[in-house]
């Protein structure tokens, strides 16, 4: 049996094509650490820009079939997916400015133009999800004046400590988390005007001991207004998601925060539609807020609908608990719904990221 070599392997991949990069995997210098054992076993790696990778398994069936289509004589064939997340201001993304969080690789801005519509839950189980892949990821509650975060993960008695002058974030379920409702007591009201609350999240970027993450999420408050601006002017923000839900008053506001994110150059990875339908007994779907109203107001904005997220008591008990949907209930439609949606939100980061290194090399 004549022996493999790695060229020969380099070769055979050199056909398969990442799916949302639109080249091979070998010439994006995804393929690590080719090993050729006795009778021609092969393992090696293929290193993923992001562990929500949603196209896993067929990258890795797309290269054992590569292999065995060019070099039927290989034996077993092993292939590891590792990943190493991306970063599109390390690439020259969004923005020019300096980053004050040079050790955080993806800023996610949530964000929407109303209130009730489940943005702090859908950034919470974004955030937990993203976490169970493997990825390190922080949260930030940047909604002042209505701080869920805490009661979100069971920890409304919780104080953060402080280590050589910088608050260290608490953690759970694999998040590190910050929010005001963690230095006040819950019933205390924030009273505060525009340039203090923008103040507040200052210090939760520049005064908070993040470390190394691999996405930050910020959990904003309602509307278009200083934390928002406070936000894109002091970070180079990689993406935004838009929560919405499906009726026409809600799309009406949501339609001001994609305007507001568009006018400061933050890119919009996407819309998740919340509260989409409930789940009756026998199956069937009862659109409570109206049909495929996100699906609609996506297409016509030119965005991407990320996900469609059920309404129902199990999302609600997640919250109220401190157990996310996504971790109590993970075989539920909603868990599936939202890991999805994860997915979508890291491959669009991941999208952008290489648009932007593809960009400064061409420049």
């Amino acid at each position: 049996m004549p022996a493999i070599t790695e060229t020969q392997i380099l070769e055979a991949l050199g056909n398969v094509m990442e799916p949302d990069l639109k080249k091979d995997l070998v010439s994006l210098n995804m393929v690590k650490d080719i090993h050729i054992g006795t009778d021609n076993a092969i393992s090696l790696s293929v290193e993923l820009t992001t562990p929500a990778c949603p196209m896993k398994d067929h990258i890795r069936n797309a290269c054992v079939a590569a292999i065995r289509e060019h070099l039927p004589e290989a034996g077993e064939i092993t292939v590891n997916l590792p990943a190493k997340v991306t970063s599109g201001s390390s690439c020259g993304g969004h923005g020019e400015k300096d980053n004050p969080l040079p050790n955080v690789r993806n800023i996610i801005a949530v964000g929407s133009g109303k209130g009730g519509v489940g943005k702090s839950t859908v950034a919470v189980n974004l955030a937990v999800s993203l976490a169970g892949t493997g990825a390190k990821i922080g949260l930030i509650d940047a909604d002042l004046y209505g701080p869920s975060i805490p009661t979100m993960f069971g920890l409304e008695n919780k104080r953060p400590e402080v280590r050589n002058k910088s608050l260290i974030p608490i953690e759970k379920y694999g998040v590190k988390l910050m929010s005001i409702g963690f230095l006040i007591e819950s019933d205390n009201p924030v009273i505060w005007r525009g340039p203090m609350a923008s103040s507040a999240i200052k210090q939760f970027i520049t005064e908070v001991a993040w470390g190394e993450l691999d996405y930050l999420i910020f959990d904003l408050p309602p509307g278009t207004g200083d934390i928002q601006l406070t936000l894109v002017q002091m970070l180079p923000v990689n993406g935004a998601v838009i929560v919405t839900t499906p009726q026409d008053v809600a799309l009406s506001d949501v339609a001001k925060a994609v305007t507001m994110f568009r006018k400061v150059n933050v890119p919009l990875l996407g819309l998740i539609e919340n509260m989409s339908h409930y789940l009756l007994p026998d199956g069937t779907k009862d659109y409570i807020f109206g049909k495929g109203g996100g699906e609609k107001f996506a297409k016509a904005q030119g965005i991407t609908l990320l996900g469609s997220i059920p309404i129902g008591g199990m999302v609600r008990e997640g919250g109220d608990s401190g157990k996310p949907v996504v971790v109590e209930f993970p075989e539920s439609e909603a868990a599936d719904a939202i890991n999805k949606s994860a997915s979508e939100v890291a491959r669009q980061i991941s999208i952008n990221n290489a648009a932007a290194c593809a960009c400064k090399a061409g420049q």
